[in-house]
């Protein structure tokens, strides 16, 4: 048989379908191109052969079989152009009519090339979706060039502005409580432009080195700096770093908008580029310097070399141009002096161990970039001599206090008030304040007249030296702070101590105590632990306790209480004197807080519940950062160290018989388009009304005929009590109207800016007096005040109290009438016998008290006032004590109306 009449084998990819097709001859699927090499391979031999030529499934095509259609028809893709060999004219040949590609299997014409292939045509699968390189280079190529478009386009479009009216600060206008104006301050004053030949050398490279050391060299924006910017904005941060000198200059001296914000952001890019090449070096410098704000209201190297060192700034030294290079960082945290009432870690240690730091960083880049010799900058390890922050004559006396005051209120209630710390250095406001002239300046006489007829440092200098008082005064209405007194000169001593302090309040403390077992109850001690908190007992002011001196303190189980080291607790009194009758030394809780018996307060924190004492304070309005030692018995005695204005605004709750208002010093801030910030007096009840009238009740007891008569004023009822603390380091005297609240505070605290700690020292011999109590020096000065600032107001009454709670550890009566009844009751009244231990043979108590058998007078405490004074807290068993506390961190957070730690 001749070769090609044999039957062709079988093809391996393409099964039985394929095969058939093959032995059809249906001329269906062309064979591949180039198994042969030949086009006549491909479609047959030349005339006189068969259509089937012997290539057409020869052992080549054995080897490279067809897989099915979809195999011909990727067959037809990749090589369908060299299929068409012969003439596509031919219709014999491939293609035509009657050649052997007509049929499914022919092949599509190719078509048009697209302008971008993608997908990609000739891909496969995944392969398709990969950009080709061209695609890729041509994307970024049309990206880099539309920036350098719109990059010519804003570089065009923006010039060289003119200096903005921001570039010097405005004054900000305080205005007294009845519309009249106090002071002008904040802006222009404190700003005066100099030249660059009158600015040191050193200045100029003290900054170039810290901020931009290629400043002479760059083109006004730092690249670098601009990605860490973009790459801090896409993690969601702020749009902010990066800025040059340059960029620094325009956004403080040119634009208006100081928000950080991605369009700002850009707009200051494109005009420092443009100043960047339009502006000598030498004049974006001296903008910069002239235009920059250094802290303490002074913007601009001359003010700012003004008010740190009191000289010219081409005065200043290396050292001293290093240590203002830093306050650029932000004056509030670099300033030496501190910040507190910006924010509490702003301490005057912390801010100068900053400042240190990063002025020597300063000296050493100077050197290192050959700007300063090792010689000179050997001279400058330490922070230069700094002068404290108010130079202006203007903010002398209680102004600068009180401007103080304002500021930090509005800045720490920005999200309030709307106004932050840069827009109130921005100035253009007018700012009206809380605070009444007449009383700011009754409070300021009264202290001057006590201070000048008592205290003599030259005289006394081992007792009579860092002696300092501190005042406010609070409307109990809505808690306006209507006066302060911060100090002897805000120019001078710029500790404003209405503010926190540190001092402990001592006894003025024990109000508290006695509203929280008015309001909650003593816990029954007959229970378990569990179910004494749900069975408790409302307190009456003629409930009895022990007034024994070094009494042991009991747990409301009556279990000793014990300290960590397992030591039974003795609570002692000031003086070390018993009140009340043997063996128990009873007495009723309005005597005790007459004679402000310590063990008699400390036990009934103990029956109430320490956490309930401390819940009562802060409903008060006291702040949770003041309250120190809240799980030792001593807490309800006043270790804790509140300002001066929370103490008077805690006081006024009672006042207000119940009502509490957080103290505020700003009523309303406007600017030239109007109203900014309106405060709204917002009222909540701390107390029932029938719980602070009670309070009241026996608050006028101690002024009437305790340890406050000194406070009396003739005609009004006066509520009020002394404290003093332990070891005699703070007096207090905190009392009030129904119109006014005042807190009166004495202390020594050597609290030198330039030292290392600040120690509250004892006042044993101060003023020439055996010891100093709040019924002495503090409650003076509250009377001398409150005379002449209430001397034109109405003469107003306390309410009536009604009758509360019941009379704890009664004790049985010799008549028929059970000793435990309710309030309406009156306690027992035992008669003296000779036995007992008495310190005044003629006290005349009234039917509502029990201790007149206690030694009421003649205590030898010279006060003059015929009472025993308040008594001291005893050392407590942890480590609260206020002795020594570093700048202002005592009470940290208190007063968050004043800025960081204010109260």
């Amino acid at each position: 048989m001749s070769e090609h009449r044999r039957k062709p084998p079988q093809p391996q990819g393409g099964g039985r379908a394929a095969a058939r097709r093959g032995q059809s001859g249906s001329g269906r699927r062309a064979a591949p191109l180039g198994d042969t090499g030949s086009p006549a391979d491909s479609y047959g031999a030349g005339a006189g052969s068969s259509s089937y030529g012997s290539s057409a499934y020869g052992p080549q095509e054995q080897a490279r079989p067809y897989g099915g259609r979809a195999e011909a028809r990727r067959a037809a893709q990749r090589g369908g152009s060299r299929r068409r060999a012969a003439d596509p004219g031919r219709r014999g040949g491939p293609g035509g009519p009657n050649g052997p590609g007509r049929g499914r299997g022919r092949t599509a014409p190719p078509a048009g090339r697209r302008f971008i292939d993608y997908p990609r045509a000739d891909r496969y699968g995944w392969r398709r979706w990969v950009p080709s390189w061209k695609l890729m280079a041509g994307l970024f190529i049309g990206f880099m060039g539309s920036l350098m478009v719109a990059a010519g386009i804003g570089y065009a479009m923006v010039g060289v502005p003119q200096l903005a009216k921001t570039a010097t600060a405005q004054n900000n206008v305080y205005y007294w409580a009845d519309g009249s104006q106090m002071v002008a301050t904040g802006g222009e004053r404190n700003r005066q432009i100099v030249n660059l030949s009158q600015i040191p050398k050193a200045m100029q490279w003290a900054v170039i080195s810290q901020e931009n050391r290629t400043f002479y060299s760059d083109s006004g924006v730092d690249p670098k700096g601009i990605a860490r910017a973009v790459f801090n904005m896409a993690r969601g941060g702020q749009v902010q770093g990066g800025s040059t000198i340059t960029q620094q200059y325009v956004k403080n001296a040119m634009l208006d908008d100081q928000s950080q914000t991605i369009s700002r952001k850009l707009k200051e890019i494109f005009v420092a580029i443009k100043v960047g090449t339009k502006v000598p070096k030498d004049k974006i410098l001296e903008g910069y310097l002239n235009s920059a704000y250094y802290g303490r209201g002074a913007y601009g190297i001359q003010a700012a070399a003004q008010a740190y060192f009191n000289k010219n700034a081409k005065d200043l030294n290396a050292g001293e141009c290093a240590f203002l290079s830093a306050m650029l960082k932000g004056a509030t945290y670099y300033d030496p002096a501190g910040a507190t009432s910006l924010d509490p870690t702003a301490t005057a240690q912390a801010n100068q161990k900053r400042a240190l730091a990063q002025m020597q960083d300063t000296l050493d880049k100077m050197v290192k970039y050959g700007h300063l010799s090792a010689q000179e900058r050997a001279r400058y390890t330490t922070l230069p001599k700094w002068k404290n922050p108010r130079s202006n004559t203007a903010l002398s006396g209680q102004i600068g206090y009180l401007v103080d005051l304002a500021n930090s209120y509005l800045v720490t209630h920005s999200e309030t008030t709307g106004i932050t710390q840069n827009k109130l250095q921005l100035g253009g406001l007018s700012i009206y304040t809380t605070f009444d002239k007449k009383k700011v300046n009754e409070l300021e006489k009264a202290v001057t007249k006590v201070r000048k007829a008592n205290i003599d440092p030259k005289k006394r200098p081992k007792t009579d030296t860092y002696v300092q008082f501190g005042g406010a005064s609070v409307d109990p209405a809505n808690g306006a702070i209507r006066a302060i007194y911060g100090g002897e000169d805000a120019t001078k001593h710029f500790t404003n101590n209405a503010d926190v302090t540190g001092a402990q309040v001592g006894s003025t403390f024990k109000p508290f105590v006695l509203a929280a077992a008015m309001k909650w109850g003593v816990r029954n001690p007959h229970l378990k632990p569990f179910q004494a908190q749900d069975e408790r007992t409302l307190v009456s002011p003629k409930s009895l306790y022990s007034g024994q001196n070094k009494l042991k303190i009991r747990e409301y189980d009556h279990t000793v209480w014990k300290n960590e080291k397992g030591e039974e607790w003795l609570q002692t009194n000031d003086g070390g004197e018993s009140y009340g009758t043997p063996p128990k030394y009873l007495i009723d809780l309005r005597t005790a807080m007459q004679f402000s018996v310590n063990s008699a307060y400390v036990q009934l924190g103990m029956d109430v519940g320490l956490d309930k004492v401390k819940e009562t304070a802060l409903s008060a309005g006291l702040l949770e950062s003041s309250l120190t030692g809240t799980n030792y018995p001593s807490f309800s005695i006043g270790i804790s160290d509140p300002s001066a204005i929370r103490m008077a605004g805690a006081y006024a709750t009672f006042a207000d018989r119940g009502k509490q208002n957080d103290p505020f010093s700003v009523q309303k801030v406007l600017d030239k388009d109007g109203v900014v910030f309106k405060h709204r007096t917002q009222t909540k009840q701390a107390f029932d009304a029938k719980v602070a009238d009670n309070v009241t009740d026996v608050l006028k007891t101690v002024v009437e005929k305790g340890t406050g008569t000194s406070a009396k004023l003739p005609g009004r009822d006066v509520a009020g009590k002394t404290g003093t603390t332990d070891g005699n380091r703070s007096a207090w005297f905190v009392g009030y109207t129904p119109q006014l609240s005042t807190a009166i505070s004495m202390f020594r605290l050597d609290d030198n800016e330039n030292s290392k700690s600040r120690t509250f020292l004892e006042m044993y011999g101060t003023g020439g007096q055996e010891k100093i109590h709040g019924a002495s020096f503090p409650a003076e000065i509250w009377h001398d005040y409150m005379a002449e600032a209430l001397k034109n107001e109405p003469v107003e009454r306390f309410h009536t109290p009604e009758p509360i709670g019941e009379v704890v550890n009664a004790q049985p009566s010799p008549t028929p009438t059970p000793s435990a009844t309710p309030s309406e009751t009156e306690s027992p009244t035992p008669s003296p016998t000779p036995s007992e231990t008495v310190t005044s043979p003629t006290p005349s108590p009234t039917p509502s008290q029990t201790c007149g058998f206690f030694g009421c007078n003649g205590n030898g405490n010279g006060n003059g006032n015929g009472g025993t004074t308040d008594g001291g807290t005893t050392p407590t068993p942890t480590d609260t004590s206020t002795e020594t506390v570093g700048g202002n961190t005592r009470g940290n957070g208190n007063g968050g109306f004043f800025g960081g730690t204010t109260g």
